[in-house]
């Protein structure tokens, strides 16, 4: 493997929320208000996350940050992955298909049941990853909610 994981260290989260804005505003066309989600996202991660059940990867190549995910619990059942993000410099290399197994070991070792995501239909990389680990598609809805039109999609992996 040619890159790493690790738990985040100070200024992490703020790449998070900077790398998402910028890659989605220049590779899809997402406006101001896809930041302003993300930093939320994030923001309730650090103010509240349980250690024991919630986390955050950072992954990195040759030293530098190239992308993360967060698993975050929605019930004693439950958890979420969110925020996953690879890098242009980083793709191809694994790094979203680790994430995203990453977080299912840990949700399974947390004693979650099921968990869930939230991702759009124009997200096509994404979609394969989250397919090829067994998620299950269960939801969609139109919106523009970040300036394009595009299909919001819920899927599910029961552990």
């Amino acid at each position: 493997m040619t890159w790493t994981t690790r738990s985040p260290e100070p200024g992490d989260i703020g790449w998070v929320i900077e790398r998402h804005a910028a890659l989605y505003a220049r590779e899809y066309g997402f406006d101001h208000r896809f930041e302003v989600e993300v930093a939320e996202i994030a923001s309730a991660f650090l103010r509240q996350h349980d250690p024991a059940r919630e986390r955050c990867w950072i992954a990195e190549h040759e030293g530098a940050r190239v992308g993360s995910v967060f698993l975050v619990r929605k019930n004693d059942d439950d958890a979420k992955l969110r925020l996953l993000i690879v890098d242009p410099s980083a793709r191809g290399l694994g790094v979203g298909r680790g994430l995203v197994q990453t977080c299912i070991t840990f949700a399974r070792s947390a004693g979650y049941r099921r968990l869930t995501l939230w991702t759009n239909d124009i997200l096509l990389a994404a979609r394969g990853i989250y397919r090829a680990a067994g998620f299950q598609m269960i939801n969609t809805l139109p919106h523009s909610d970040f300036g394009p039109a595009m299909v919001a999609e819920e899927w599910e992996l029961h552990l």
